[in-house]
């Protein structure tokens, strides 16, 4: 079994902050000049504005209160995934993803002065009352959020004692009007890999990207071959749902059924910050049929995952578009009680060249999850979602060829699981499309 370097993707933690002062190669020195006043003059204006408001505005404010402020305003202008994150969020960011802790199991961010919803967490109480992808919490026990919660202080009052509730107003883009629904506290225990046999195929769902997760993923697929043996007919890998997580094991989890070929590149500002990383020998399923599920949720490091799998043609995807983030950020620590900054620093793109930001993966095979009764009776329909619909978003050099729609209902019962079951089916060579097995000679060349 391969060990999983220690990375990141969607997110680079612990990186160390280096500020100075660079100058382009080339520059007309009339040119630095004019920069530099243009630089100084700003500095200015920002420091007559902060003494202004220091000295004349109503209430007292204090100084750190405005630089705070400054900074998350400076970084929240360059787009939805970029942040300024102040000790205590830094803080939370990391219990989030390392430890365990009393609360809902959703993943949330702050957009447009609402809590939106990044994620519920599988086999958790927000899950269970069937909150998605997509939506906006507007209101937490009788407090409305816009105007007088910040991101940290919405996630106090969602977190608590196990087994207390709290009640939360919804608003989602396909109802008509938002809803109320009370859940229960419960201990989230962060679990990466969730496997089971169904019958004679492995069944492996991913909730996230961490440090360990393509490890633990290996021995769920070799305990599973070591039970069925001959018996086992393929892998469903789910990708569902999954916002993404650490770049390095992304890699690491499309390695694992690679033999060969590049995963990625990734394409910063400067030419020479492009980087390319191909897969090493050793396919952990030894050329088995593998079906990948993807839908609206699957963001980030399960695109990238998804899209290897699918330029080289090793698996079928299966499900609807994906959500369309196709960038890569960085965590700089910016040392001991000041927090930490969140900024987009690269592009990545699929082996076979694809930036697949704000328009997604196609899956190969289109399958919808229906929704409910008592929830279409209420749908209403939404023309653009997943990256795309995020305001001041990363322009996509495919935007506008998104052709395919998009959902995130995943039923909680498998026998309801229409993508699931579609899967199983094909696996089980009780459907036959043009799509499975992928073609190898349509993969992109090593």
């Amino acid at each position: 079994m391969r060990k999983a370097p220690l990375l990141l993707v969607g997110v680079l933690v612990g990186a160390f902050a280096v500020f100075g002062v660079t100058q382009q190669a080339g520059l007309a020195g009339g040119q630095a000049v004019a920069q530099e006043d243009d630089t100084y003059r700003a500095l200015n204006l920002f420091g007559e504005v902060f003494e202004r408001i220091r000295g004349d505005y109503v209430d007292e404010v204090t100084a750190s209160e405005l630089i705070e402020a400054a900074i998350s305003g400076m970084v929240d202008s360059l787009d939805p995934h970029s942040s300024y994150l102040n000790p205590d969020a830094f803080t939370a960011m990391q219990v989030q993803t390392s430890g365990e802790f009393g609360g809902l199991g959703i993943r949330v961010e702050m957009l447009n002065g609402k809590v939106h919803v990044v994620s519920p967490i599988r086999n958790t109480p927000a899950e269970a009352a069937g909150l998605i992808t997509g939506d906006f919490i507007i209101a937490i026990d009788g407090q409305v959020v816009e105007g007088n919660l910040d991101l940290e202080q919405a996630i106090d009052l969602m977190r608590g004692r196990p087994g207390t509730e709290v009640t939360l107003v919804v608003e989602r883009s396909t109802l008509a009007e938002p809803f109320e629904v009370v859940i229960e506290r419960a201990i989230i225990r962060l679990e990466t890999v969730i496997s089971r046999i169904e019958d004679d195929v492995a069944y492996i769902l991913l909730t996230q990207f961490s440090e360990r997760t393509a490890r633990e993923m290996e021995a769920a697929i070799t305990a599973i071959e070591e039970e069925l043996g001959d018996d086992l007919k393929g892998v469903i890998l789910d990708l569902r749902g999954n916002p993404g997580g650490l770049l390095e094991s992304s890699i690491a989890v499309a390695d694992a059924f690679l033999e060969a070929g590049e995963i990625l590149s990734t394409r910063g500002r400067n030419p020479q910050d492009t980087a390319r990383r191909t897969a090493t020998p050793g396919d952990i399923i030894e050329g088995l049929p593998l079906v990948v599920l993807i839908n609206g949720g699957s963001a980030s490091a399960s695109e990238i995952v998804a899209g290897a799998l699918q330029d080289q043609a090793r698996a079928t995807l299966v499900g609807t578009r994906s959500f369309g983030k196709g960038s890569v950020q960085t965590i700089f620590s910016l040392g001991p009680g000041d927090g930490g900054l969140r900024i987009t620093t690269s592009r990545y793109y699929t082996p076979s060249g694809r930036s697949i930001q704000a328009s997604g993966i196609a899956p190969d095979i289109v399958i919808f999850n229906e929704l409910p009764p008592d929830l279409a009776e209420q749908a209403v329909d939404v023309p653009l979602q997943g990256e795309a619909a995020l305001p001041g978003h990363l322009i996509g050099e495919e935007e506008e060829n998104r052709i395919t729609p998009q959902e995130t209902y995943v039923p909680r019962n498998a026998e309801e699981d229409q993508q699931l079951i579609y899967a199983l089916r094909l696996l089980r060579g009780e459907e036959q499309h043009a799509a499975f097995p992928p073609d190898p000679d349509l993969g992109v060349p090593e």
